[in-house]
């Protein structure tokens, strides 16, 4: 049986796995999933129609899975995902998603959210991501796999941050930031590759070299966007490593920094 406290209060209709614990003053609603060896301390709320997986902590006065801050929201049932092995720090706010959009937030897996970060209403964020304190996202915005964003940021509804990507701190991003890129100001502006971050994730000599080559050709060569999108397609033929960039760009979106 999980280890609730005797001030917190779970909804008849929540499941929790026997290994659960839920700090004292902590308020779970009803269909709410939670899954083995998860920890939420004191003062936290997940709100109804949430589900999040194994060995998550939530810290104390998180809000997980609340309504979302949306004028067309009308009280249609949509909820909340949250993967396995996440870590949720101090007054992080998650809301739900809209019945406009795909009608979930969801959030992968080995994500590190950091104190007062905001995830709104249908973003989608993969895995292994980090938010540093403060970090706001506005509704249906994408974020990749390994992605981070610096303190302060704040992403403009419908953006996407591609995977490897990084914005620095107090950055505004207003439109796309492609995979591997390092963004930074306001409005955020491509200010070369993540170089460190991509050696940490033990990308090879050859790939960022071919990674370096793809950012030239969409950032330095002065080529016409189309131009940029096929030269770096016929990179990626030979270079995989590029691939995530290639598909980044063939997809269309709010345009891309530049």
């Amino acid at each position: 049986m999980a280890s609730v406290h005797s001030t917190a209060i779970v909804s008849a209709g929540a499941r929790l796995a026997p290994d659960v614990t839920v700090g004292a003053f902590s308020l779970i609603g009803d269909d709410v999933e939670i899954g083995s060896a998860t920890r939420i301390a004191s003062h936290v709320v997940v709100a109804p129609r949430t589900r999040i997986g194994r060995r998550n902590r939530i810290f104390q006065f998180a809000s997980v899975g609340e309504i979302p801050q949306d004028r067309k929201y009308g009280g249609e049932p949509t909820g909340t995902s949250i993967g396995d092995d996440n870590v949720i720090r101090e007054f992080v706010t998650i809301h739900a998603g809209t019945a406009q959009d795909r009608g979930t937030t969801s959030i992968g897996h080995r994500n590190l959210l950091l104190a007062y970060t905001h995830v709104a209403h249908d973003c989608l964020i993969g895995d292994d991501t980090t938010f540093s304190n403060n970090a706001q996202l506005a509704g249906h915005v994408v974020v990749g796999d390994f992605a981070v964003l610096g303190g302060f940021v704040g992403v403009h509804q419908f953006c996407r941050i591609g995977e490897h990507a990084m914005v620095a701190a107090g950055s505004i991003v207003l439109q796309d930031v492609p995979p591997f890129v390092t963004a930074a100001g306001y409005p955020a502006k491509p200010r070369g590759i993540n170089s460190e971050g991509l050696r940490r994730r033990e990308f090879s000599a050859e790939d960022l070299a071919a990674i370096r080559r793809a950012y030239k050709a969409l950032y330095r060569a002065k080529l016409p966007l189309e131009e940029a999108r096929r030269a770096i397609a016929a990179v990626a033929q030979s270079a995989p490593a590029v691939k995530p960039m290639s598909d980044f760009l063939a997809t269309t979106g709010r345009g891309i920094i530049r």
